[in-house]
């Protein structure tokens, strides 16, 4: 996400390096913490019921990041919203690798602290479920961090013992190029709302709620599509708790994951693109000429 994606505003991108990485960190782990949490407790307790309940979450935790961060850092929190800035020439190259590695960190670290909260609780459902972690099914307590499609949220809510040929008969509805075009167009539609509502050459920009709008477009894009791929649209987001779940005992369930490719083209590549499609959509077809 950004607040600044136009050369006219320049004073986060002036600000110094180690400053705004700092920031990236800091709203990335907001991210991380309050949306991740939100899975944990809709998981691992039943609570949070639906995709809205969760979604807002998720939006909320991106406007509160945004309203923190935005002002050192432009608050990207996204490595694909910071690539695809720097496509358009709306953010120095020379400062992409450092946010890319700043929003990674901030993502892993959130894991962490989630985990030291609730890990007694991932190992209840497991018990629960039957399941061990780092077998076939512990993708329903890996989800907490990492994202599967399809979403296997049904699996993990239920007080039923996890039934492998069920949710192999699940994972065989969604493809990995369905996957992908759900991660590419949600991740697009995000983009072109993040240029848009920051564009102060926008008529319509709405300014200082910009923040708030890029939320609800979260919220509303999780209600769509995260029963497909547990809506990423962040590659942060993803590989981040992904890397932790790894270290903390999903193995290969986390890393490369029950479908190796897909973890690359649909939770990487897919929003990368898809945002710089989206970004690119508004720049060059739909934005202000000057």
């Amino acid at each position: 996400m950004s607040l600044e994606v136009h050369e006219e505003n320049t004073t986060p991108v002036e600000a110094g390096l180690l400053k705004c990485t700092a920031a990236e960190a800091l709203g990335t782990f907001l991210l991380v913490f309050f949306g991740c949490g939100a899975v944990h407790v809709a998981v691992l307790f039943g609570d949070l019921h639906g995709l809205w309940q969760v979604g807002i979450v998720w939006g909320v935790s991106i406007m509160l990041a945004i309203y923190v961060v935005g002002g050192i850092s432009g608050a990207h929190i996204n490595p694909a919203v910071t690539i695809a800035l720097a496509t358009w020439q709306l953010f120095p190259v020379r400062r992409v690798a450092a946010y890319l590695a700043a929003q990674l960190a901030g993502a892993f670290l959130a894991a962490a602290v989630l985990y030291s909260i609730f890990h007694p609780f991932l190992a209840e459902r497991e018990r629960q479920k039957g399941v061990v972690r780092g077998q076939p099914g512990s993708e329903i307590t890996a989800m907490c961090y990492c994202e599967f499609f399809p979403n296997p949220g049904p699996f993990a809510s239920t007080g039923e013992t996890y039934q492998a040929a069920e949710h192999q008969r699940w994972i065989d509805m969604v493809s990995e190029s369905s996957a992908f075009l759900a991660e590419f167009l949600g991740t697009a539609i995000l983009a072109l709302v993040v240029v848009a509502v920051t564009d102060e050459r926008n008529p319509f920009h709405p300014g200082r709620v910009a923040p708030v709008f890029i939320g609800l477009t979260v919220a509303a894009l999780i209600s769509v599509i995260a029963p497909i791929t547990q809506a990423c649209f962040n590659p942060a987001r993803d590989y981040g708790p992904r890397l932790f779940a790894f270290l903390a005992g999903w193995n290969a369930i986390a890393i490369p994951g029950p479908r190796p490719s897909g973890t690359l083209t649909v939770y990487l590549l897919a929003p990368i693109l898809g945002a710089i499609c989206g970004a690119g959509l508004y720049c060059r077809c739909l934005g202000p000429r000057t």
